[in-house]
């Protein structure tokens, strides 16, 4: 499986999980059969790490808070936070462009923008 489908089903069963009491490995089966390391990674790691991210996104985001946040956005950015974070083996240029890729496919128009305008503070020194 491919790193940026790996992400897509990360973020639906993230999705899930927010809005449903059903385990890890119940999720990521509801949205694909096959069994990637990379996709249970980034899942559990995401779950793992939730409270660090979103504390992590409060700090980051403008007049904006974390609950605001429409739900395809917020589980977007806590999947790239995760991985700027808590993962060393991709460049955080691509996660950046995966996230916004992944905002242009389940999101509207302005979620790649504002996507990229929070994560690109994850790069500024």
């Amino acid at each position: 499986m491919k790193r940026r489908q790996a992400r897509e089903l990360a973020l639906q069963a993230l999705f899930q999980l927010d809005n449903h009491e059903i385990s890890i490995e119940e999720a990521i089966g509801h949205v694909t059969e096959k069994q990637d390391p990379f996709l249970t990674q980034l899942v559990t790691g995401t779950l793992k790490y939730k409270e660090e991210i979103d504390a992590s996104l409060v700090d980051k985001l403008e007049n904006w808070s974390l609950a605001r946040l429409p739900k395809i956005e917020r589980t977007v950015l806590r999947i790239a936070v995760y991985e700027l974070l808590f993962t060393e083996e991709t460049p955080a240029k691509v996660v950046i462009n995966e996230a916004l890729e992944i905002c242009k496919v389940f999101g509207d128009e302005k979620s790649s923008r504002f996507v990229n305008g929070v994560l690109s503070k994850y790069t500024e020194k």
